[in-house]
């Protein structure tokens, strides 16, 4: 009998029912596969399950938000021999989930997990710390950590928003040398994005025909210090109308980036803290997992 580990962030999506992940562990075991369910305990915990455990299953699942994803996912890729990853999202935001077309319906998230063939996906190295889907510094980068978890499960995405309003009268500049692809783009910055995603905290989005999951390539998107009021007004309506070649915005298609920040520098790893460091490199590892989708 095959055997699947279905490892489960508890706190994640804590006001919705229970119901129907009990039906999707059943379509699991109709599947022919024995389950065994893990709750996570902790932040960091996914991780070590995945990499001490994963060894022993024909497939994992995750099922929790985006930052129970990451840690699943840097377990795994500690992993010899990985088995292919299962995505059920029931976290409050999913932007990877909604990239990858995966219905927040557990039951159908199960039943793509036993019928669909594994793809190969690209993952992101920040500084040698794996992330699936975003690394962002800048303007309301802190809400995607600082939102505190009661307040995701009550409030869900608004919970996001209200943080990032709290960020408005600290928003400002960051100094930098980066460097994309050997493109030396230095300058000071409010936003910066290096992502595989078509969505990016829920509210930024990308032209899903612009955005390929295996091509060993991010999407970078910059958003640089208006110089004047004219300037400012022109950067919101592009981002408002997503409009990302616009004229002052940077978007590149890259495999590589380094970031040397004249200053402390705080980042968001798939909605998780990044601390700030003298020089970041973001390497893409092109098909470096599979993903069951």
């Amino acid at each position: 009998m095959k055997k699947l580990l279905l490892i489960v962030n508890p706190a994640a999506g804590k006001t919705r029912s229970h119901g129907p992940l009990f039906d999707a562990v059943s379509v699991f075991c109709k599947a022919g596969y024995l389950v065994h369910v893990h709750n996570t305990t902790g932040r960091g915990d996914a991780t070590q399950v995945a990499a001490a455990q994963s060894g022993d299953y024909d497939v994992v699942v995750c099922c929790g938000g985006d930052g129970t994803l990451n840690e699943t996912v840097s377990g795994l890729l500690q992993a010899e021999n990985p088995p292919p990853l299962g995505y059920i999202p029931r976290g409050s935001t999913n932007d990877f989930a909604a990239t990858l077309g995966l219905s927040s319906n557990p039951v159908q998230a199960a039943e793509t997990i036993v019928t669909h063939q594994p793809q190969m996906l690209d993952i992101g190295f920040w500084n040698q710390r794996p992330f699936v889907y975003v690394a962002s510094f800048g303007a309301f980068t802190r809400s995607s950590y600082a939102a505190p978890q009661a307040n995701k499960n009550a409030l869900g995405h608004l919970a996001y928003i209200l943080e990032g309003i709290k960020d408005l009268n600290t928003l400002r500049p960051y100094k930098m040398s980066l460097s994309a692809d050997g493109e030396v783009l230095d300058g000071e910055y409010l936003f910066g994005a290096i992502c595989n995603s078509t969505s990016i905290g829920g509210l930024m989005k990308l032209d899903p025909s612009r955005v390929v999951l295996d091509d060993g390539r991010f999407e970078m998107l910059l958003v640089p210090n208006p110089k004047t009021p004219v300037e400012l007004q022109n950067l919101l309506l592009a981002l408002l109308n997503q409009q990302y070649d616009a004229q002052g915005l940077i978007f590149r298609h890259v495999s590589s980036v380094t970031v040397k920040p004249s200053e402390d520098l705080p980042w968001s790893l798939d909605g998780e803290y990044g601390p700030s460091s003298q020089q970041v490199e973001i390497v893409n590892h092109q098909a470096a997992l599979r993903f069951l989708l």
